[in-house]
């Protein structure tokens, strides 16, 4: 494994930190302003045409066909460039590659008909709408998938969906115009066979935005989380999505890039963290000397940066994985990022808030949000629990005993 960036790499790299740094840093403060008012940033699609313009498009889809648009980078390619957009919470949108779209995309790609392509697939890769996945029910224990509840019963050449989901990444935004519903389809099926995915347009009768939901205070500007009824929902079979029984492995597929995703953006969040710590440490002074010079505030930052960079091999490791192997073959590999990125996401904010003080639990700065983040992360996409579990049921059993291991004196036996 040579994780050094390819001279291609360098390239693009070098090329995005340039558009981010004249084009999207300096309107943060004039996005900050919009979303608090509640309106959408009116910059937004300039800078998305500027994107595409010039060529940092689609940049988290490594399976584009020629005749989708975009940038054909692998996922170890794209991991740094998604560091960089991971700084601001909204920097992925200039450049397409906004949760929950790309998952999205990445279903359509690999389980969507060539109608469903150009219907659903062709208006996310030119950001002509937006979407969610409904997978999250608020009456079950959804960490155990199995468990969803929503049901979908077969009338015909239609199915009629009746349920309720809750945490939906993006389904209260107002551009989102589908989304993909998880529900059983066969009661009587073996417990990965009775689930199905299903394409719902959001202004198909019976489907009800309840209310808009945050997370520990914190509000999702980008893809603003939902919570949904469906109320004899009818759509027709023909936007069922992958085959009958199939809705785990559709979900499989959005989920695997979903989390290492989400891990890439985190890792350049805490490189933000620990700039943000030591500018404020050198620029403030307690008891008669710089923050910066005291032994407890240099072990923060030290430790965080020994953890950021463990994370980010992690990281590297699972994206090279994933472009050798695919995901059926790297799922140890992403559960063991999503357990532990989230994890150091959260400690780092956590010293950033210590270091900046009552500062750092304020709308002045992104690091409530991004404690609020990390722990978000431990439950989305699969709970830390299901994870470890999955890493331990992976952990191959030692063919020795203890009674006999060369490792031990012979008094162990």
């Amino acid at each position: 494994m040579d994780f050094d960036l390819s001279g291609r790499s360098e390239a693009w790299l070098e090329k995005l930190q340039t558009f981010f740094d004249h084009e999207v840093l300096p309107r943060h403060r004039a996005w900050l302003a919009h979303v608090a008012r509640g309106e959408a940033a009116p910059f937004m699609g300039d800078l998305q045409h500027k994107a595409r313009a010039a060529g940092l498009w689609n940049l988290g889809l490594p399976e584009l066909s020629d005749d989708e648009p975009g940038t054909r980078l692998s996922n170890l390619e794209y991991a740094p460039l998604a560091e960089i957009m991971g700084r601001l919470f909204w920097a992925p949108e200039v450049f397409n590659c906004q949760a929950p779209d790309v998952p999205n995309m990445i279903a359509l790609q690999n389980c969507a008909t060539s109608e469903q392509k150009a219907r659903w697939l062709q208006p996310l890769l030119e950001a002509k709408t937006r979407s969610a996945f409904g997978m999250t029910e608020p009456d079950v224990a959804s960490s155990d998938a199995t468990n969803i509840a929503t049901r979908m019963v077969r009338d015909g050449d239609d199915y009629v969906i009746n349920g309720r989901k809750w945490f939906i990444t993006g389904a209260a935004h107002p551009r989102c115009s589908f989304l993909i519903v998880m529900g059983v389809t066969d009661s009587g099926a073996d417990r990965t066979s009775r689930h199905s995915c299903i394409i719902v347009p959001m202004e198909t009768p019976g489907v009800r935005l309840v209310r808009r939901l945050r997370w520990m205070g914190c509000e999702d500007h980008v893809a603003p989380i939902g919570e949904l009824t469906f109320d004899n929902v009818r759509v027709p079979r023909a936007n069922l999505l992958g085959a009958e029984g199939e809705g785990f492995k559709v979900a499989q597929i959005r989920l695997g890039p979903a989390r290492i995703h989400h891990c890439m953006r985190s890792i350049g969040l805490c490189e933000l963290l620990i700039e943000l710590m030591m500018v404020r440490s050198s620029e403030r002074s307690a008891f008669g000397r710089a923050v910066i010079q005291y032994d407890t505030v240099q072990r923060w930052i030290a430790e965080s940066r020994v953890e950021l960079e463990q994370a980010r091999l992690l990281a590297y490791r699972c994206a090279w994985r994933l472009d050798q192997a695919g995901h059926q073959d790297a799922w140890r590999d992403v559960s063991l990022i999503k357990v532990a990125v989230p994890a150091m996401l959260q400690r780092v904010a956590d010293r950033a808030m210590q270091v900046f003080g009552a500062m750092g639990g304020s709308d002045d700065t992104p690091i409530h949000q991004a404690l609020a983040w990390g722990r978000l992360l431990r439950i989305g996409d699969g709970p830390d629990e299901v994870h470890l579990r999955q890493i331990f049921r992976m952990e191959p059993m030692p063919s020795w005993s203890i009674a006999d291991s060369p490792y031990l004196s012979a008094h162990s036996s």
